[in-house]
């Protein structure tokens, strides 16, 4: 993907995640998530992505 192709998806989740609310925010991700890696054909790289995800989100809850 592009940067700019980037920066358009990044805004439309931002802007979708703003209208569904916080309320459904986890179940708009988990949506989003499932059907992205619907169209992947590398599981692998998935696995690594959810991997690097976990580590990142419970190093942020460690620093907080």
């Amino acid at each position: 993907m592009k940067p700019d192709d980037l920066d358009t998806s990044y805004t439309a989740l931002c802007k979708a995640l703003g209208e569904v609310g916080q309320d459904k925010a986890a179940l708009f991700l988990a949506m989003v998530s499932l059907s992205l890696m619907s169209q992947s054909n590398a599981p692998d790289a998935v696995l690594q992505m959810i991997a690097e995800a976990r580590l990142q989100c419970l190093q942020e809850i460690t620093q907080a």
